[in-house]
């Protein structure tokens, strides 16, 4: 009787070993693999259709049910920023915003186009946002104010405004912020860093969007104008302040009565009313008040302007 050999045509699964003692088919081994990964995955979409996030920061409360985006989050409060530009000294949390650096400071690439003008971004997010301009359209809305916005991520910074949360932190001091962007200018002011210079005047910045304002007093470009009334400015934030003069909005609210403000500044002011905090003080008298301003009038009874 015919034996079967390596000419074989009988189908028979033939045993692959590696060398090792349990003798272990290749192909039961890639099945069992396989069925792991695919467990694995099965898992992961249970969990996100169930809602469940098993991950948590304990500094902040982000909760997610992936323990890879666990731990790329836990890089924003240890500070950690494994991936390095070999070009200059940026430095990046996750690799797709090591990718973004290194096509919009070092190849100049642009590949993301707007169908409507001549606009090019390095980033889709940034085409989308430009394509709002546009449409119009701003799909995300804030539940408490009613602020609208083309982006959900620009939505969940707005609604820090409502919650108070602060999730950057400085290490230097007991300084915390809503927004990473002003972390950085926070700490700059610990290094006292100011690289930006202007080129008409002698003022200096710590960051170049701040030299960009401040060219525009040189140009008296305001590019940001309400169409209500005509008002321009300089800055997108002041026009969004100044549309709540039209809109009514005061976001800003006292929790120790029902006094609500436009702008945060404004209700540092009237906090001031119930602590009795009076920060600005006069360096020749000991005046002292709860508002820069008055500060400013106060001195010129020194100065006599």
């Amino acid at each position: 009787m015919a034996t079967a050999g390596h000419g074989s045509h009988t189908g028979v699964e033939q045993n692959c070993y590696d060398g090792s003692p349990t003798g272990v088919s290749q192909i039961a081994y890639d099945s069992k693999l396989s069925d792991a990964e695919d467990q694995t995955a099965a898992q992961k979409v249970n969990l996100k259709n169930a809602g469940e996030k098993p991950f948590m920061c304990e500094d902040c409360g982000y909760r997610t049910f992936q323990k890879s985006r666990f731990s790329v989050h836990m890089r924003i409060h240890t500070g950690e920023k494994p991936y390095k530009c070999d070009q200059c000294d940026y430095s990046a949390t996750q690799k797709p915003n090591m990718d973004k650096h290194i096509a919009a400071k070092h190849t100049g690439e642009k590949p993301f186009k707007c169908d409507q003008c001549d606009y090019s971004a390095v980033q889709k997010s940034h085409l989308d946002y430009h394509i709002a301009t546009h449409s119009g359209n701003k799909p995300f809305m804030c539940g408490e104010c009613g602020y609208r916005t083309v982006q959900k991520s620009d939505l969940s910074r707005h609604m820090r405004t409502h919650t108070g949360e602060k999730p950057y932190k400085c290490d230097l001091c007991d300084y915390s912020a809503a927004l990473k962007s002003n972390l950085a200018q926070h700490l700059a002011k610990h290094q006292g860093l100011k690289p930006y210079m202007c080129g008409e005047c002698d003022y200096s910045a710590r960051y170049k969007s701040a030299l960009v304002i401040h060219i525009r007093k040189h140009t008296n470009e305001k590019p940001y104008m309400c169409g209500e009334c005509g008002y321009r400015t300089t800055q997108q934030c002041s026009l969004s302040m100044h549309m709540r003069t039209h809109t009514g909005e005061k976001p800003y609210k006292c929790d120790q009565c029902n006094y609500s403000a436009v702008n945060k500044s404004t209700l540092d002011q009237h906090m001031a009313k119930h602590t009795g905090e009076k920060p600005y003080m006069c360096g020749g008298c000991g005046f002292r008040t709860a508002r820069k301003s008055t500060l400013s009038r106060h001195m010129r009874t020194h100065t006599r302007e």
